[in-house]
C-alpha cells in the first residue's frame, strides 16, 4: 500500500511542473528542445502560440 501512494505523489508531482501550453516559458522551452523531438501536437501548438500570435 505504501508502494501505490509513493508512485502516486511521484505522479502527480512530475505532471504538474510542465508549462502552460502558450506561455512564454512554454515558448522558451520549445525553442531550446530539439526540433526532431518535438510531436506532431507540439509543432501545431508552437506554429499557433509562439509563431503566428
Amino acid at each position: 500500500m505504501k508502494i501505490f501512494f509513493v508512485s502516486l505523489i511521484v505522479a502527480f508531482s512530475l505532471t504538474g511542473c510542465s508549462a502552460e501550453i502558450g506561455s512564454e516559458k512554454w515558448c522558451s522551452n520549445m525553442g531550446e528542445k530539439s526540433k526532431g523531438d518535438w510531436s506532431t501536437n507540439e509543432v501545431a501548438d508552437y506554429a499557433e502560440h509562439c509563431v503566428f500570435k
